[in-house]
């Protein structure tokens, strides 16, 4: 355990106890919450029994969904084949050196993160035994199972994760190395490969973990198994997502300013702040989307496995239903792969002899044959499987289409999104061109001033298409499915709609694989870019008759620099247009979550409904508090980014040798990782800390008061995330286009442009992104506080309740508090961790080279 882990332990152990205290006082209240229903008291019905369902003259569901398992190992050994497929192709030795050197770094940081994560499941852990064996009263086994499967979805986050950056670190030489050919094809081709093979291992993964619970685990404990699943991989998404973001703007905003302090390129090797900077494009661009796609996926899915248990009340319902959303998850891998086949085959016939092309169209014409393929293929399949369907003697002949219709918004918004997206932030964008135009006069002021402006700007229209997406589910929601869903007309409207919006998430992710592949096309291009820079391959001698003797192909250097800065450029778009869908995906879905919370404290919409209103003060009091955290979490991942980029930035100051090294020392760059990892794990423990006991100590104060708390945090946290997540995107492709289009590297324009971009970088990439997995966690968790809750209530310990609310407030509060006066800059913890690592001196201007 590193010495950063040891002092945050040593910090947190008061926390903890405290912690552990309210779990002992929880435990001993009764298990009155029991009584009232909730999530975790789910019992699943028997996919076996055939007077269920059936299908295709006596196949059972069980059966039925035992095929997914196929498809799923299949989606497996496509994600390895293409894999080996990658580590196979052809790279020169200076640059497979490169990039093993960012994923031994990377190695380091994912070891240190998964001992990170193991301490903070310590926290969530506690509750969980609380809950499930002091309230629930189940035995320690299946305390333990639940546990087991919460650490299933740690490692499965943890684990997709690092297959990420294993591809990655892969790819990215070889990119690099068959820029050099002088063609296109290649230098897009490969990062393709390498998202679509990480793309569909994710999804296949987490569709098998499903399944297995849903198959195998008996059906009494499988909801329980859910929950602890989901929870896992939320606890994994959020850490990864808030670290990884935190650690790749330090190093990225570290080796940026260099450009403009000592007037030198992008990826100089001398900058020792260019090794950390690699290791950020897979911590940050790598690890965090891949884990937060694993999660979302599965929080999802739980989401709407919870509804229909909730909600629907015929047993043959729930299954029906049960069974058309994993089908349809199944097809979903079975689309994207296809569609992969056939926009690869159609795009090399086109592109594959041209030495340049656009390298966004490819990518854009993937998103859209996958939509449509997975639009049609949905059409078939729920025809196939629910053309006739009958529920209680009655007959539904339109549900097919309807809940088609419904998942379909969802899947046609996995397209309309990035649409949306590329317009405040291609490099052909007309709002991008305004940021580098303002910044020809107006310097680094008028370009931050038109950034924002874009943000803003992308921030209503993409608000307008998910309304409009979720109106169109919402009118479909209100025939069919609302008369099958529940017998009660006074409650069938509602419901449906609800789990409409909850199949429009599901929809969004549609074309999950080619969303995380086009996702991490990015970070594969970004350091394409940085790992020739690095090689000095065109220092090697005669390295152009050594090429051509071993590769066959003489290497045209130019050419190839001019595809790497291209493709960067791509790759940053195609980047911003994943961050909104993930967002969406996240508010959409926690309308479902949110409305589960609701069922139980209103016993199933037949009481208390008047305490969902403006009117209820705890409620509207949660509304204003949950912007409030909103606005904190963005401050407080932006302050760690600030402060430790300020050390880096310090220390690369102090130790580039610009005049006497080729290259910057080993360990030099290895202490530019230890700032950033440092930091990184210092903000994020504060973060997560407070979200933790924020959720607590909302969920005891009122539960209606949580209602609104949760509302809030996932409409403001939408607007935010997206405003943030475009904005950056505008100012990151500002600065491409002025250093590809006009080649003004080293100019006052450029100066401007990355300036802007540094401001982006947190917006984008830290503050933005992380959202997501908080606003799941905060949810998924705070169904667990809230029932603990109400059960303390219905005891008559209101009083206890309370008290137990005043204590994790404090405790939130805490670490509130640290996440900005403990970590901003000069602050006493900062600057006591600075003279520890010997950097103090250099805030003095005169120690400063700069």
């Amino acid at each position: 355990m590193s010495n950063t882990i040891k002092r945050l332990w040593l910090r947190s152990r008061h926390a903890l106890s405290m912690c552990l205290l309210s779990v002992a006082g929880l435990a001993s209240g009764a298990a009155v919450a029991a009584t009232h229903g909730g999530e975790a008291n789910l019992v699943l019905p028997s996919l076996k029994d055939l007077s269920l369902a059936s299908y295709a003259g006596g196949v059972s569901a069980w059966q039925l969904l035992s095929l997914g398992l196929i498809v799923c190992v299949a989606g497996l050994v496509f994600g390895a084949w293409n894999f080996m497929q990658v580590r196979k192709m052809p790279v020169n030795r200076c640059m497979a050196e490169v990039s093993e050197l960012i994923y031994e770094t990377c190695k380091t940081y994912m070891f240190t993160q998964g001992k990170f994560l193991l301490l903070l499941e310590v926290f969530v852990g506690a509750i969980m035994i609380a809950y499930f064996g002091g309230i629930q009263h189940m035995s320690a086994f299946e305390v333990a199972v639940i546990l087991l499967f919460s650490l299933v979805g740690i490692a499965g986050s943890y684990g997709v994760a690092w297959f990420g950056i294993r591809i990655n670190t892969y790819a990215n030489s070889r990119t690099a190395f068959a820029a050099l050919r002088g063609k296109a094809w290649h230098c897009y081709a490969i990062p393709m490969k390498s998202g679509i093979s990480i793309g569909m291992l994710l999804i296949s993964t987490e569709l098998l973990i499903m399944l297995a619970i849903l198959l195998f685990i008996d059906p009494a404990l499988a909801g329980k198994c859910f929950i602890g699943f989901a929870i896992g991989e939320s606890l994994g998404a959020a850490a990864l997502r808030i670290a990884g973001g935190i650690f790749t703007k330090i190093a990225d905003i570290g080796s940026d300013l260099m450009k403009i302090v000592f007037k030198i390129k992008e990826d100089d090797a001398r900058n020792p702040g260019v090794i950390a900077d690699c290791v950020g494009d897979n911590a940050g661009d790598s690890v965090g989307p891949t884990a937060d796609g694993f999660e979302t996926y599965g929080v999802t899915g739980v989401a709407l496995i919870s509804f229909i248990m909730l909600a629907v009340p015929e047993a043959a319902t729930q299954v029906q239903l049960l069974v058309w959303i994993f089908v349809m998850r199944v097809m979903m891998i079975i689309a994207s792969g296809a569609s992969y086949a056939i926009n690869e085959t159609i795009a090399h016939g086109r592109l594959g002899h041209l030495p340049r092309f656009n390298f966004e169209h490819p990518l854009t014409s993937l998103v859209w044959v996958t939509s449509i393929a997975s639009v049609i293929l949905s059409a078939l399949v729920s025809w196939l499987l629910i053309g006739d369907i009958q529920i209680a003697g009655q007959h539904y002949p339109d549900l097919w289409w309807q809940l088609t219709a419904i998942i379909s918004c969802g899947t046609i918004a996995g397209a309309v999104i990035p649409e949306v997206v590329k317009v405040f932030t291609s490099t052909s964008s007309g709002h991008v061109r305004e940021v580098v135009t303002s910044s020809r006069e107006g310097g680094a002021s008028l370009n931050i001033l038109a950034g924002l402006t874009a943000g803003n700007f992308s921030a209503f229209w993409m608000g307008t298409v998910i309304v409009t997406l979720m109106s169109g589910a919402f009118l479909i929601s209100q025939f069919e499915l609302a008369a099958v869903i529940n017998p009660d007309p006074a409650k069938a409207g509602i419901m449906a709609a609800v789990f409409a919006f909850g199949l429009v998430a599901f929809g969004f992710l549609g074309m999950g694989p080619v969303t995380i592949a086009v996702d991490s096309y990015g970070p594969v291009t970004d350091n394409a870019q940085s790992v020739y820079e690095l090689s000095l391959v065109e220092e090697e001698p005669n390295v152009e008759e050594s090429i051509q003797r071993d590769f066959g192909f003489k290497p045209d250097f130019n050419a190839a620099k001019d595809l790497l800065e291209e493709n960067d450029g791509a790759g940053n778009t195609f980047k911003a247009t994943a961050k909104p869908v993930l967002i969406g995906t996240a508010v959409v879905g926690a309308a479902t979550m949110v409305f589960s919370i609701i069922m139980l404290l209103t016993a199933g919409l037949t009481e208390n409904i008047e305490k969902l209103s403006l009117l209820h003060p705890p409620f509207l009091l949660g509304l204003i508090s949950g912007g409030a955290m909103i606005f904190w979490f963005s401050g407080a991942s932006m302050q760690a980014v600030s402060t430790g980029a300020y050390r880096a930035v310090e220390f690369i100051k102090r130790h580039i040798k610009l005049d006497t090294a080729v290259k910057a020392s080993v360990e030099d760059s290895k202490r530019v990782v230890e700032i950033c990892t440092q930091y990184a794990q210092k903000g994020m423990f504060n973060i997560f800390l407070a979200v933790f006991f924020g959720t607590l100590s909302c969920a005891f104060f009122e539960p209606f008061f949580f209602i609104g708390y949760l509302i809030s945090i996932a409409i403001i946290g939408l607007y935010q995330a997206v405003f943030m997540a475009n904005a950056g995107g505008a100012w990151d492709n500002a600065k491409k286009i002025v250093e590809t289009e006009l080649r003004a590297k080293g100019s006052e324009l450029h100066a401007a442009s990355v300036v802007g971009d540094t401001v982006g970088d947190p917006f984008k990439d830290t503050s933005s992104v992380a959202m997501n997995p908080i606003i799941k966690f905060t949810t998924l968790f705070g169904l667990l506080a809230v029932e603990m809750a109400v059960g303390l209530a219905a005891q008559g310990q209101k009083g206890l309740m309370w008290s137990l609310a005043g204590v994790f407030l404090f405790l939130c509060l805490v670490f509130v508090w640290r996440s900005f006066y403990a970590m901003r800059i000069g602050g006493n913890e900062d600057a006591a961790e600075a003279v520890t690592h010997g950097t103090a001196a250099s805030v003095t201007p005169a120690s400063n080279p700069a």
